[in-house]
């Protein structure tokens, strides 16, 4: 494989976003080999539903559209980033406040330490922000067998 691979995708910032920011990166690591069905890839498929449903629901519609970033660093780290334009930085909500909402991040969080990897914070030049996760890139060695068909 390529030394560094990078895929990205500008959605709109409406709740459609969130399944197709989903199947993007699911897609996108399936064509690098990471099969669709393993626990690493159920649990990309959460992170990345939990950052871009906090790009739609937490920018007040101030950033009409968030970007994902997926990133393959040597086949040792995968990078996955998303974007929006909105300048205030996710926060932790008071605990009586997070009975309904307000755990994204702390999901976001703990999924990526149970992958072994770190989640990041940071803000664009243009003033919005990139949550990012890193996760060091592990592939199974074999092939995940795939249904065959029944001979008559």
């Amino acid at each position: 494989m390529a030394d560094h691979l990078e895929a990205s995708v500008t959605l709109p910032s409406d709740p459609a976003s969130v399944s197709a920011a989903r199947a993007y990166v699911v897609g996108t690591l399936a064509e690098w080999g990471l099969p669709a069905d393993t626990e690493v890839s159920d649990s990309i498929r959460l992170i990345i539903s939990e950052l871009a449903t906090n790009a739609v629901q937490h920018t007040f519609g101030q950033s009409p559209t968030f970007t994902v970033d997926v990133a393959l660093d040597r086949d040792e780290q995968l990078r996955i980033g998303v974007t929006d334009s909105h300048p205030r930085f996710p926060r932790r909500l008071p605990a009586a406040v997070q009975q309904d909402n307000g755990r994204g991040l702390v999901i976001i969080r703990w999924l990526t330490a149970e992958c072994g990897g770190r989640l990041r914070i940071r803000p664009t030049r243009e003033g919005g922000k990139t949550i990012s996760i890193e996760l060091p890139w592990t592939v199974p060695a074999q092939p995940v067998p795939t249904a065959r068909k029944q001979e008559p």
